[in-house]
């Protein structure tokens, strides 16, 4: 079977294109996705859901992680044996040769008598001649440089002439990671200990007009190298991060276009912290973000208020200590388990996916239980050691993104060392449980309804709740309930 040829799958839920294809022609949306914290309704989705999730209307794989649920829908079809994983490339020749000065010399040498003939190792590598005022765009084409040029044959000893082409600068961008474990050593392109050490690169973070060529050359080095010898991995990047572009005005910034922003002028006017925190929040690092000054004003009100609260309260918060869950009343209890919930999500949202956006997102909604408790006696009744925990919190959450602003507040405090010298915050799992979910009801894929449960709540006793709701039963009187999928704390999806 030859490529794109075969069974033809559509996804329209999760996949822009079957997406806008399905909306186009009025076909039914089912999402099989459900990504954390959120619920899919497609009768309101502008675009489709690519976000990782639990499985939904998915059989037996249903409520399964979907990045675990791939591998296991493999071994599926493989036991079963209807289907198997195969990748499969569209390669073509590649004519690396370059007609010009900046690029690897093709270590060959060409002799009227002997043919051509590689440079012997002793001789490598060939290095570019240097300009005479060492300016490198002002070097001529090697063919034009008779010093580089002229040599003599390694075989017979006589006059010959060095192949004048370079190599594409593919060539070196595609193996530069492994150089750089061991940038000095002179006798062989890599140190194969250190390689060894150092490889294969944790995390690749690119532009996403890189992630097909660059990284499909850089997997064919690496598996060359490897079989040289020099490298003991397989892969080259263990996690990949493809960035977006930033547009404006409907297309990539560029000097050619005349439509560059110069950050700097933000910079004088609301500081390094608020443009970075602005630029952070705009948009998930995958996405294209569409420039707009105008939303720098939301995040500079946003460092504001955190300030002002923090220097109105500076004794107050100076006061820490055990954090006793007897001690409790229901605005502290509820401020404590908001503190670990964002603790937990802005730690998933960095280290799993770089999603700084709901990152930030997370400690604004922090911030606004915590400041919603400062008025009249509602402050007074909360532990200060928990309005402590909140605030600290808050900031050690927003030091990577604004170090200055949370280093200042955090001496302000009278901490007796600096925030970047703490440790990141970690969540208390019991602390940071619901004492209730809202469960959302679905009726073959589309919700119909939500309704609230004790979190944690048996399955059984979820599934009467979610079959005699009002909102439920219009749906399935007189109807077949053939299945009723439960997700735990999150979705009940009937099938009838």
């Amino acid at each position: 079977m030859e490529y794109g040829t075969g069974a033809v799958m559509a996804v329209p839920a999760h996949d822009q294109r079957d997406f806008e294809f399905a909306r186009k022609y009025d076909l039914d949306i089912k999402p099989v996705v459900i990504p954390a914290d959120t619920d899919i309704d497609v009768n309101t989705m502008s675009e489709a859901c690519t976000d990782v999730g639990l499985l939904a209307n998915s059989g037996d794989f249903t409520g399964m992680d979907s990045s675990v649920a791939k591998k296991a829908i493999v071994t599926h079809a493989e036991q079963q044996g209807f289907g198997l994983a195969q990748t499969t490339f569209r390669l073509r020749d590649w004519g690396i040769s370059r007609q010009r000065y900046w690029g690897t010399p093709i270590p060959m040498i060409h002799c009227e008598s002997c043919g051509v003939q590689p440079v012997p190792l002793s001789d490598l590598p060939i290095v570019l001649p240097a300009d005479k005022n060492g300016a490198e765009e002002q070097c001529a084409p090697l063919h034009q440089r008779p010093s580089f040029i002229e040599t003599n044959c390694p075989a017979c000893g006589g006059s010959a002439r060095r192949e004048t082409d370079t190599m594409d600068t593919f060539v070196e961008s595609s193996w530069y990671f492994a150089r750089y474990t061991s940038p000095r050593e002179d006798k062989a392109p890599l140190n194969k200990d250190k390689a060894a050490h150092w490889l294969a690169v944790d995390q690749y973070i690119g532009g996403v007009e890189h992630a097909i060529l660059h990284l499909l050359y850089s997997r064919f080095f690496t598996k060359v190298l490897r079989d040289l010898g020099y490298l003991t991995i397989d892969e080259p990047f263990t996690n990949l991060l493809t960035q977006g572009m930033v547009i404006k005005d409907g297309s990539k910034m560029s000097k050619s276009k005349g439509n560059v922003v110069d950050p700097n002028d933000l910079i004088q006017q609301y500081g390094a912290d608020t443009t970075r925190l602005f630029s952070l929040f705009a948009a998930p690092p995958e996405k294209d973000l569409e420039w707009n000054a105008k939303g720098v004003e939301g995040s500079f009100r946003f460092l504001n208020r955190i300030h002002r609260y923090i220097m109105s309260n500076l004794e107050q918060l100076k006061t820490d200590g055990a954090i006793n869950d007897a001690d409790m009343n229901e605005s502290g209890r509820s401020l404590h388990r908001k503190t670990h919930q964002t603790i937990r999500r802005v730690t998933e949202n960095i280290e799993n996916n770089f999603h700084f956006n709901t990152a930030i997102s997370g400690v604004m909604e922090l911030f606004n239980t915590l400041s919603s408790l400062s008025a009249g006696e509602a402050e007074q009744a909360v532990d200060p050691v928990l309005i402590h925990e909140a605030c600290e919190t808050i900031l050690l959450l927003l030091s990577p993104m604004v170090p200055h602003f949370t280093a200042e507040l955090w001496q302000q405090m009278g901490k007796p060392t600096t925030i970047d010298q703490e440790a990141w915050p970690e969540f208390n799992e019991d602390a940071a449980r619901d004492d209730e979910v809202t469960v959302v009801i679905q009726v073959n894929g589309k919700v119909r309804a939500r309704f609230q449960v004790a979190a944690d709540q048996d399955e059984n006793t979820v599934k009467q709740m979610a079959l005699s709701d009002p909102n439920i039963q219009k749906f399935i009187t007189d109807k077949t309930v053939r299945k009723t999928i439960v997700i735990k704390n999150k979705l009940v999806n009937i099938v009838v």
